[in-house]
């Protein structure tokens, strides 16, 4: 045995070496396992992990899809070249932010604090591009480029923006685009949307959003710890995904003579092909320019659109409903024949006045028509004589259902946003919404289209159709295809849907057809509706509101031509003048001139020309 073995204590020491060693060679070994771990088996999601760190990315904008009328040769919206200028305070020297954004406000030609505002200074230490302004032109760049030395912290990028060339009363169907609200983005967060997307607000561009967008790409770029760009060989970028092209119904040429044949009147016209359900015009006024939301005053130009008393963001022709006037008297009419409720050729005395409980209901002329059979009632817009037949020979419930089959009261299903359904009343819809019974005398104002009923233009232009097409419907639409944006080939196209069917003999609906024709040629339309372009048939209508002192809504439902054997062939035109306008008894007038147009292959203006109308 050893002198050391042999002191007390010293094989305790020994042990505790030992134990430290192991110990020592275990923490070393783990972190040699877990370094090994990290080098090699994990090495792959570190690399990522540090990536992640160290990139940014860049969006970088789809091309909006483009937007055609039905013959897709010269598009109606486009995309133009426009830059975003982009500031970074971290990179301005200490003190100098004011003076950057002062230099820059004099090349933008906007006042200093429109830039100061978005550079609070918070935001100075931090290396990260704020956006300054958007739809900056070439020429802009091009002086800010020469004074770059100048402006430590200023860059640009291609943002390209919508070109809404020539449209005018093209802006409800078409719509605009704008940035996504909060309340927006928390709706399409999940569908791809972010804080930077623009979107459809209005029209095709909002309905059809999805399809024109495309999918933005994204540029990577690597930073250091403070948020620098750093110099890399590579440059990873995900391409941008542009969207499909759409091609509209609409004949730019008939919508451009529907909108000067309407003129500076507030109401609409729409132009509808019966045999399909394709819109080929639609026209509201007023209207708006949608290229102002890119200008420098965008924001005080939408706020005086929004409060405009005429309301010119408003698609009349979708989202106004109306009380109808006499141009109900074709449901009537068709209803009367329909349940066989009264011999056509049968005559009802026609006074002055119609009596009922009580009430006296007035004709719209002081002597009355006399004897008088449906034609003719119709021709002419005989009240007394539809007072009569609604209260004593058809009723609530047949006026009702006869409505309802001609889609009255219920959305047409058209692909552009914010339609209204109007309104069909019934007792028991009185009875909940106003908590009063139904009168005879709401059955006779019903019956000449006043009291509670509201239609919108568009529905009464499916009245037509329906008429036309011997008791079918066909979904209104306004988007004809879908068109790859590379190849620019067909990817969708849209096939005529039927959405309402009435089935009646067909001599019902000839019948009402030629009391149509005779509305033109001895009736209250005979004296405006003279083109020789084509044979017209329809309905005028007057309608009150209610409103005292006021003037009266202006109605002209008609089709053309009257006895064509092809229906592809024929169109349907309703013109709604508002009673907000000087009375004019516009709509049959406005409808003349869009025939003779037409059909005569003229512009509004050789239209005018030829027809010389007396109430121009």
């Amino acid at each position: 045995m050893s002198k050391i073995d042999s002191v007390p204590g010293a094989q305790t020491s020994k042990n505790r070496v030992i134990l430290l060693a192991i110990f020592i060679g275990l923490i070393v070994g783990v972190y040699i396992v877990h370094l090994f771990s990290m080098q090699v088996i994990q090495t792959q999601k570190y690399k990522e992990r540090a990536t992640v760190i160290s990139q940014r990315t860049i969006d970088i904008p789809a091309k909006r899809g483009e937007i055609f009328d039905r013959h897709a040769d010269v598009p109606l919206v486009r995309n133009v070249d426009s830059f975003q200028i982009d500031f970074n305070p971290a990179d301005v020297p200490p003190g100098q932010v004011p003076l950057v954004l002062s230099k820059l406000a004099v090349l933008l030609k906007t006042p200093y604090t429109d830039l100061d505002t978005r550079v609070p200074l918070s935001s100075y230490p931090i290396y990260q591009n704020i956006e300054l302004r958007k739809g900056v032109d070439y020429q802009t760049i091009a002086s800010v480029a020469e004074r770059l030395n100048e402006l430590p912290g200023v860059s640009w990028r291609s943002t390209p923006i919508r070109d809404y060339i020539d449209n005018g009363s093209l802006a409800h169907v078409i719509g605009y685009v704008g940035n996504i609200t909060q309340d927006e983005l928390q709706v399409l967060y999940n569908q791809g949307y972010g804080i930077h997307s623009v979107i459809g607000k209005n029209g095709i561009e909002k309905k059809f959003d999805m399809i024109l967008r495309g999918k933005d790409g994204t540029r990577f770029r690597t930073v250091d710890v403070n948020g620098r760009s750093v110099d890399s060989p590579r440059t990873a970028e995900i391409a941008p995904i542009p969207g499909h092209d759409i091609v509209l119904t609409i004949d730019r040429t008939y919508q451009k003579i529907a909108q000067e044949a309407l003129g500076p009147r507030n109401g609409s016209v729409v132009i509808l092909r019966p045999s399909t359900g394709e819109i080929l015009a639609m026209v509201s006024y007023p209207y708006y320019d949608a290229n102002v939301f890119y200008t420098d005053h965008a924001a005080t130009e939408f706020d005086r659109l929004q409060t405009d008393p005429a309301f010119p963001f408003l698609n009349r022709a979708i989202q106004s409903a109306y009380p109808a006037g006499s141009v109900f008297k074709l449901v009537m009419t068709t209803a009367a024949l329909g349940e066989n409720v009264i011999d056509p050729k049968k005559k009802i005395f026609c006074g002055p006045s119609y009596k009922l409980a009580g009430q006296v209901f007035r004709e719209h002329i002081p002597n009355g028509f006399g004897w008088i059979d449906l034609a003719t009632a119709l021709a002419d817009s005989a009240d007394v004589y539809y007072y009569q037949l609604g209260e004593e020979y058809l009723g609530i419930d047949k006026i009702d259902n006869y409505s309802k089959k001609f889609g009255l009261g219920q959305i047409t299903g058209i692909d552009l946003p914010g339609e209204v359904q109007g309104l069909v009343p019934t007792p028991k819809w009185k009875e909940r919404v106003l908590n009063y019974p139904w009168l005879g005398g709401d059955t006779v104002n019903l019956s000449i289209g006043q009291g509670y009923l509201q239609v919108t233009p568009l529905q009464m232009a499916d009245v037509a159709a329906m008429i036309i097409n011997n008791g079918k419907i066909y979904r209104p639409y306004v988007v004809k295809e879908i068109l790859d944006p590379i190849t620019k080939k067909v990817v969708e196209e849209t096939k005529p849907e039927l959405e309402y069917e009435m089935k009646l003999p067909d001599k019902v609906w000839s019948e009402v057809r030629a009391d149509m024709r005779g509305v033109i040629t001895r009736g209250t339309a005979d004296v405006v509706v003279t083109t020789h372009a084509t044979e017209v048939a329809g309905k005028t209508g007057t309608a009150e509101d209610g409103a005292k002192g006021s003037s009266n809504h202006s109605w002209f439902v008609s089709y053309a031509p009257y006895n064509e054997t092809d229906p592809s062939k024929q169109i349907v035109v309703v013109v709604q003048v508002e009673r907000t306008n000087r009375w004019e008894w516009w709509a049959p007038k406005a409808a003349n001139i869009i025939f003779q147009a037409i059909f005569g292959h003229q512009t509004y203006e050789q239209a005018v020309k030829e027809l010389h109308p007396w109430y121009m």
